[in-house]
């Protein structure tokens, strides 16, 4: 055999497929390892010719992360928001623990010094949880390194989501169900993929019991606690045909509605019945207690830490947690009693 032939007949390397792509032997390695700071079109390229070539992509291994960093977008880092994001940061501390792999926490908004941030942080790897700004992400994303979505929804990026779509649906059938007949919906920012995905689980289950031209809705256009509630809740009870049922798009904006429709004079489910979402701490506990959908939060840190750990394993997986609906007095459950209603899809399954 001659050295020319030996040549031929060798193993593709990653050389040989950033030759064919044109790119750097690094744009080819975070390609090939599903790692983050490149263009879809870039790593397709790159799959392609490894593909062609008849590269042995089962050789990969995921890089393995030591080092994690938690980042909550600055808007979240509310005393509302934390019910909701500190039993998530709570559950990936323990995935951490578990795996051997150190953490630590930055909020982060647009507009930081998004590469002075990473190097003081010094991480292998990033957990992003709740909305980042399209341009936020792009910044992040820019830096390489191996990045995972909690609750957030972004065009190539893995994520792990509560099942909304769901949990939304589930509110607004049972306050069907229940016997209300106009059901409203506070809404918040649908740039937020949860809420959005919140709001046709709800548009789902009108249509589905005839309702579809029954839609009332009000959107809070702030997801802080001091967004106006009062002013919205006002702005239901002034409508042509007022509701008898609320399904407000978190548990925080849900008591709050409570409190404006009492300070109304209305009852709380009597006259008007209220559904939250999340079931933070506070729901069991607000007067009357809240009825709501409830999140494993813990679970949600957990799995984003899992799927991030998991590397070229699943780089652009969707993982969905399900959710499960707690009824409480605010929407008729006799005192001192509570039922529950899930609808469990496969985690793994994609948002549809």
């Amino acid at each position: 055999m001659t050295r020319s032939s030996s040549r031929l007949s060798a193993a593709p390397t990653v050389r040989d497929i950033a030759a064919q792509v044109g790119v750097s032997t690094g744009t080819v390695s975070r390609a090939l390892k599903g790692q983050a700071g490149l263009t879809e079109e870039t790593r397709q390229a790159v799959l392609d010719a490894a593909q062609s070539l008849g590269y042995d992509l089962g050789k990969l291994r995921p890089v393995k992360a030591r080092r994690v960093a938690f980042l909550l977008n600055r808007l979240h880092a509310t005393p509302s928001a934390n019910a909701f994001y500190s039993p998530v940061l709570h559950g990936v501390e323990v995935a951490c623990q578990g795996a051997d792999v150190s953490l630590t926490y930055a909020s982060v908004g647009p507009g930081d010094a998004v590469d002075e941030l990473l190097r003081r942080l010094d991480a292998d790897a990033l957990l992003c949880a709740g909305y980042f700004q399209p341009e936020l992400l792009d910044a992040l994303r820019a830096s390489g390194k191996p990045l995972v979505l909690i609750d957030h929804q972004y065009a190539g990026l893995p994520s792990v989501n509560t099942d909304n779509e769901t949990g939304g649906y589930l509110a607004t059938r049972h306050l069907i169900q229940s016997g209300r007949r106009r059901v409203a919906h506070i809404e918040g920012p649908q740039t937020h993929f949860s809420l959005s995905q919140r709001r046709a689980g709800y548009l789902r289950a009108l249509a589905e019991a005839g309702r579809a031209g029954s839609a009332l809705e009000v959107l809070l256009d702030r997801v802080e606690q001091g967004a106006p509630v009062r002013e919205v809740v006002q702005a239901l009870l002034s409508a042509p045909e007022r509701p008898d049922a609320i399904f407000a798009y978190n548990d925080s904006t849900a008591m709050l509605t409570m409190t404006a429709l009492q300070e109304a004079g209305l009852r709380v489910p009597e006259d008007i019945a209220v559904v939250g979402f999340d079931d933070v701490e506070m729901a069991l506990h607000a007067r009357p207690p809240l009825s709501t959908v409830r999140v494993d939060k813990e679970r949600l840190g957990a799995l984003g830490l899992e799927l991030l750990l998991a590397g070229s394993a699943a780089p652009r997986e969707q993982v969905l947690v399900p959710v499960e609906l707690v009824v409480r007095r605010s929407s008729g459950q006799a005192a001192g009693a509570a039922r529950r209603s899930r609808v469990r899809r496969p985690v793994g399954d994609q948002p549809g």
